[in-house]
């Protein structure tokens, strides 16, 4: 995987961390169409998936664009953690599969099912400028990466 240094797409240790780095990129920008060009930059950023992952199997449902999800769980210091890849057809709905996967890929199932999402959400004022079938795709997403955690957490 290719690292790169925008706050969407560079590790950190914890998913709180993680949170805390996008909530502080956001609230560096006054308006939402410097937020929405801050994820479209992530997008561009982001490494794309394979084309023969680009399958039915991995295709996130809910989405108004085709979004592919794959996850791997590795076991790590007696822990898995599971990393996710995704892509999209669309710019700017990569830029929100960039937002999931900096929050959740490298973290344990605990720590993935027991974050907040609405409450970030709700911090970034996504809740409130993304558009209804834009929700539900990243509802979908959410779901998506919730689903993989909860089988590997068993």
């Amino acid at each position: 995987m290719t690292q790169v240094s925008t706050p969407i797409s560079k590790p950190v240790a914890s998913q709180q961390e993680s949170a805390a780095e996008l909530i502080e990129a956001f609230d560096m920008f006054d308006d939402w169409e410097d937020r929405y060009r801050f994820l479209i930059d992530a997008a561009k950023e982001m490494p794309p998936l394979p084309a023969e992952a680009k399958t039915e199997a991995n295709r996130v449902h809910g989405c108004q664009s085709n979004v592919w999800m794959l996850a791997s769980a590795t076991a790590e210091g007696g822990e898995t953690r599971i990393e996710f890849l995704a892509d999209s057809d669309s710019v700017f709905t990569r830029g929100m599969v960039a937002l999931v996967r900096k929050l959740y890929s490298g973290q344990t199932p605990r720590d993935i099912l027991s974050f907040d999402i609405d409450g970030f959400l709700k911090q970034l004022e996504l809740d409130q400028h993304l558009s209804m079938g834009r929700r539900n795709g990243l509802d979908g997403m959410v779901k998506r990466v919730k689903t993989i955690a909860h089988q590997h957490s068993t």
